[in-house]
């Protein structure tokens, strides 16, 4: 159904607005979209508005559809709340939690203690999130660390998943196999465009997990078609000295969640009952150096950035608490709101963002 006509009661038709929320300023730009930082008039609370020009979304109304649905449908603490919707002419905005504490990069970066300890951590918290969407008939399908965001300026320790433009909601009968996600972190049966199912997901937390514990990816090559054949045969090493001190427990838990056939790979159930998870075998060692020198040199700072912009919304917190004035909009440099280098880009089930060169997931080997 086109978007503008009568669709869920869910969405609230405004003519205007900014007669409902003040325009802060701009987190970040698409091709289809562009979030801004706004505050509700009424409540003076801050939030992220995702504004969606429905003329460029002609043809592709399904897209945002399908997000909207998956949103609607989701409330969780590790996860991204979408708390309005509201319907003009011309536009749809989705007016989303905001997400304040930074990008899940930056802040280990910026740590200067970091463990297996608080890697374990950071990673039950995305397991717990992705069981209940499963458990909800949910497939994300494009999970990754650019997709993980701190919660606040105060509390570093809690992690939020974001953006759902190519989640699924599966139905009866259903199969999903349409080529989707980013490049180095999706699942061998997604390259091989086979049916697929919610163990997609499992495989790119495992891929997650290997980061977190070393700064770079698992699998690299300049070459796209190379670095395909290395997923396609789950074909990844525990480089030295990188993973010297990483226990064997850690690499264990990957490797379970890495593991090529979709029907021996843990579920999220499985993985949170895992020693690593639940038990006490993450080591406490300080891997902070190693690890954020790794993701310095292979996730630059121009190739991590994502929806919300976190970094931008910690230095607008920040004045506030500060009582400092105000950048206005035209002081920033918009970024691109999500990572175009998806696979399954242009079809119904891709995202609202511009193709773009950045963001390559290829590791580089480390020196």
């Amino acid at each position: 159904m086109p978007l503008g006509q009568d669709g869920p009661s869910w969405k609230k038709r405004t003519e205007d607005i900014r007669r409902i929320y003040d325009f802060r300023e701009v987190l970040g730009t698409g091709a289809f979209s562009e979030v801004v930082l706004a505050e509700e008039k009424t409540t003076q609370k801050l939030v992220a508005i995702k504004c969606i020009a429905k003329k460029a979304l002609e043809g592709k109304e399904t897209s945002i559809e399908n997000e909207i649905a998956v949103l609607h449908k989701i409330k969780h603490p590790n996860i991204v709340a979408l708390d309005d919707i509201y319907e003009s002419g011309s536009h749809l905005y989705l007016i989303m939690q905001l997400v304040s504490g930074g990008e899940l990069f930056d802040r280990i970066v910026e740590k200067g203690f970091y463990t297996e300890r608080d890697a374990s951590a950071l990673i039950r918290q995305i397991l717990d999130a992705v069981k209940y969407l499963h458990d909800m008939g949910i497939v994300h399908r494009d999970l990754k660390p650019e997709n993980l965001l701190y919660y606040s300026l105060d509390e570093d320790s809690k992690i939020m998943i974001s953006d759902f433009g190519l989640s699924k909601i599966e139905g009866c009968g259903s199969v999903m196999s349409t080529a989707c996600g980013t490049p180095g972190y999706v699942a061998p049966e997604v390259l091989a465009q086979k049916p697929y199912s919610k163990a997609v997901d499992c495989w790119s937390i495992g891929v997650i997990a290997y980061i977190l514990l070393c700064g770079y990816p698992p699998f690299y090559d300049e070459n796209d078609a190379k670095l395909f054949e290395q997923i396609l045969r789950a074909e990844y090493e525990f480089d030295s000295p990188y993973w010297d001190d990483i226990s064997d427990s850690a690499k264990d838990f990957i490797k379970h969640l890495m593991e090529k056939d979709p029907s021996k790979r843990f579920t999220c159930e499985q993985a949170l009952q895992h020693p690593w998870i639940a038990g006490d075998t993450a080591l406490d060692k300080n891997i902070h150096q190693s690890v954020s020198e790794q993701i310095q040199k292979n996730f630059a700072k121009s190739k991590w950035k994502q929806a919300f912009n976190a970094t931008a919304v910690v230095r607008h917190m920040r004045k506030l608490q500060l009582g400092t004035s105000q950048d206005g909009p035209g002081q920033m440099t918009p970024t691109s709101p999500c990572h175009s280098d998806r696979l399954g880009f242009g079809s119904s089930n891709g995202s609202d963002c511009e193709r773009s060169p950045v963001n390559r997931s290829h590791r580089f080997p480390p020196d």
